[in-house]
């Protein structure tokens, strides 16, 4: 079985068990989802979201995180890993799209990834999840899953961008990277699977007898 094999019978495995997928982070513009995306670099989404639930009814737009300050903030998400150093991202972010973008979140790339704490990948969920922009957000997760599988050589998450990109409709990337997401954390864990018992794993390598060890980005 070829890469491009091994892509279709993926696709056709994901689309019958998520034929519907929910965005994990909630969120009540995309503000707030540039924000719980910013906030879930190294956390789970479970507790950014339990975080920011006591957040976003009353702060949910730039200048009430520019009013508050950065140690108000702070205070707001000390349950968030790292949150000194996101309160500071958080409150210069929502400073520049106040002075800047009249508190608008930008809609390009280009401009998402000159804001403070925001990355290719944040910028690639917000283009996704936040305008529809097709986008193929790459994460450790799907880094890893995309080795196991046999989709990229894993040098890298920009040559896994790349590869995925190459190998998949572009029509199908903002719902495929969610997909893959669910995947890997209910039947193709890190510690569980090995690349040796999930569907997807042991019909793209049905002979694999040693644990695939993914390298890491």
């Amino acid at each position: 079985m070829n890469e491009t094999q091994r892509a279709r019978l993926i696709l056709k495995t994901l689309n019958k068990i998520y034929p519907n997928i929910r965005v994990p982070l909630k969120s009540r513009n995309v503000f707030t989802l540039l924000i719980s995306v910013l906030l879930s670099a190294q956390c789970t989404d479970v507790n950014v979201n339990n975080v920011t639930k006591n957040i976003y009814p009353k702060y949910y737009r730039p200048n009430h995180f520019v009013k508050l300050g950065r140690k108000k903030i702070e205070t707001l998400i000390k349950k968030i890993g790292i949150f000194r150093i996101k309160a500071k991202s958080i409150y210069n972010l929502s400073k520049i799209l106040v002075n800047k973008y009249d508190s608008k979140v930008p809609r390009t790339f280009e401009e998402l990834e000159k804001l403070p704490g925001v990355g290719h990948k944040t910028a690639s969920v917000v283009m996704s999840q936040g305008f529809g922009h097709p986008a193929f957000p790459i994460d450790t997760h799907i880094h890893r899953l995309a080795q196991r599988w046999g989709l990229t050589n894993g040098k890298n998450v920009i040559q896994t961008e790349s590869d995925l990109k190459r190998l998949f409709p572009k029509k199908y990337w903002n719902k495929l990277h969610l997909q893959i997401i669910y995947y890997g954390r209910e039947f193709c864990k890190a510690r569980n699977c090995y690349g040796l018992s999930c569907k997807i794993c042991t019909s793209c390598y049905p002979s694999r007898k040693k644990p695939f060890i993914a390298k890491k980005p």
